[in-house]
């Protein structure tokens, strides 16, 4: 029965799983989670607990895991934002949870020593990134580990974007970075992602399974005829969204770039590696100021 279970939301290996999927899967050990929050300023979720290993997908500052094991310097654990499965370096990790109030709404922003732009930065946090602020000085808010972030770049943790094509359309010129998910590099999924997270929709990690979850959305239809605004393209292994009628924007290894370009070559090119799109889908107009 275990072939059911996608071990990249699962987290279980031959020897050993996560307690809740006992009676599911079998293995010899099971483990209750301890949470971790990360204090990196970005952490990466690697395939095996090598750095030489596949990167899978990273985890922003703040952001909670659970984790199964510790051992010789790597923890293994599923991230909750996403339930990715993956290990993570543990000296990215600080035991407990990060009682987030708060989300950088920003981009990315820098965290000061102090509440003044002129003293150092410790690190940064990125688009998404869950934070706990527990003071207020001036235009600065102090965060639980007494860095500084400019108050203006973050919201309130229920905080909405408006508009998902917007915040995409932000990370123009990002550098292309499998398993990358910040303004520093990402993959065509992440831009996915993290543009529907900052409106408060959750969303896979990876494209296979962003096309299937949405497809299971009522909000979401399959379009025909003519593009739109705020459209999300498929094909095996890439995805892209739509910013205009003929204009589609996505993170590509073509360009190694968040790149948006004229959909019409850009569809022939994407044809000849990964075949026809396997689905356009169509958001409630409201999430990307189309028209409807």
């Amino acid at each position: 029965m275990s072939h059911t279970y996608d071990r990249r939301i699962f987290a279980y290996r031959d020897e050993f799983a996560a307690l809740a999927l006992k009676g599911k899967i079998t293995v010899p050990t099971y483990a209750e989670p301890s949470i971790f929050h990360v204090c990196a300023s970005i952490a990466t979720l690697f395939a095996s607990p090598r750095l030489t290993s596949e990167r899978i997908s990273e985890a922003h500052f703040g952001e909670m895991i659970d984790i199964f094991e510790l051992h010789e310097g790597w923890a293994w654990g599923q991230l909750k934002s996403d339930s990715y499965v993956g290990y993570i370096q543990s000296e990215c990790l600080t035991p407990g949870s990060n009682g987030a109030t708060h989300k950088v709404s920003a981009l990315r922003t820098f965290r000061y020593c102090n509440a003044n732009i002129k003293s150092p930065a410790s690190g940064w946090a990125g688009l998404n990134a869950p934070l706990q602020v527990k003071n207020h000085e001036g235009e600065f808010a102090q965060l639980q580990d007494d860095s500084f972030v400019y108050a203006s770049h973050i919201v309130p943790i229920d905080g909405k974007a408006s508009d998902f094509v917007a915040v995409a359309q932000k990370f123009s010129g990002t550098p292309y970075l499998w398993g990358g998910k910040s303004s520093l590099g990402l993959d065509c999924s992440a831009l996915i992602q993290q543009s529907l997270h900052a409106i408060g929709i959750a969303c896979p990690r990876d494209s296979d399974m962003i096309e299937y979850e949405l497809r299971q959305d009522k909000k979401f239809n399959l379009a025909t005829g003519k593009a739109q605004r705020g459209d999300l393209l498929f094909w095996s292994g890439h995805c892209a969204l739509m910013v205009s009628e003929s204009q589609m924007l996505h993170a590509n290894a073509h360009h190694m770039l968040v790149t948006a370009e004229e959909a019409e070559p850009a569809l022939a090119r994407i044809a000849q590696q990964s075949g026809k799109t396997t689905s356009r889908l169509r958001p409630p107009p409201e999430w990307s100021g189309a028209s409807g």
